[in-house]
């Protein structure tokens, strides 16, 4: 594997694990890098070096961003978002992955295109879940400015410095899967933990 197949593949994979934190806000930066910054683009995504595709994907974003400030509507929507954050990274992967052979590619686009969009999703979703019962989904507002944010970065990341954008991929996925564990712990005890905590101190 060359090293521009190697940087175009972190490039995919990173536009991936931003459409796992809102799904359409790495197809919007990528129509504004092609279109504003001669970004090239493979045969399978120039359907988004376009003004109308622009402005499209743009009202597109508006709309999804505002629909998870709603509150109750938000945990609607991430059932959806799952597997529509799984095929996009899918996607995305398979279209910066073009110079492999195409069982590679495809199998490269599911595992790691698809898996850390679905990771990422999941992470995001477990996060509202947890927001949504504890404080009624008032907190999900700051969920959902979190997802934008960092979907843009990751986005404009992976495109400039796609190296970065997986390695910073990889730690949030590392603190998150840890700060679950502890939580788990918290909310799921072991059963050994039960059993000692229900035994009554003999005085």
């Amino acid at each position: 594997m060359s090293l521009d197949t190697l940087i175009d593949l972190c490039i995919g994979i990173g536009l991936s694990a931003a459409a796992g934190l809102r799904l359409l806000v790495p197809f919007f930066i990528l129509s504004l890098a092609a279109l504003f910054g001669h970004f090239p683009l493979s045969p399978d995504i120039q359907w988004v070096n376009s003004l109308p595709a622009l402005e499209t994907l743009g009202l597109a974003v508006a709309v999804e961003v505002l629909a998870y400030f709603i509150p109750w509507l938000d945990a609607a929507l991430d059932v959806v978002a799952l597997p529509a954050s799984i095929l996009a990274g899918t996607v995305l992967t398979a279209a910066f992955a073009t110079d492999l052979d195409p069982f590679l590619q495809w199998s490269l686009a599911i595992l790691a295109g698809g898996g850390i969009a679905g990771a990422m999703r999941g992470l995001t979703g477990f996060s509202r879940l947890l927001t949504t019962t504890f404080t009624g989904g008032l907190a999900n507002f700051a969920i959902a400015i979190l997802e934008v944010v960092g979907a843009v970065l990751l986005s404009i990341l992976a495109i400039v410095l796609p190296g970065v954008a997986i390695i910073t991929v990889m730690g949030l996925l590392a603190i998150g899967l840890r700060i679950g564990r502890r939580i788990g712990r918290h909310i799921w005890p072991k059963p050994r933990q039960l059993k000692d905590a229900e035994t009554p101190i003999e005085g």
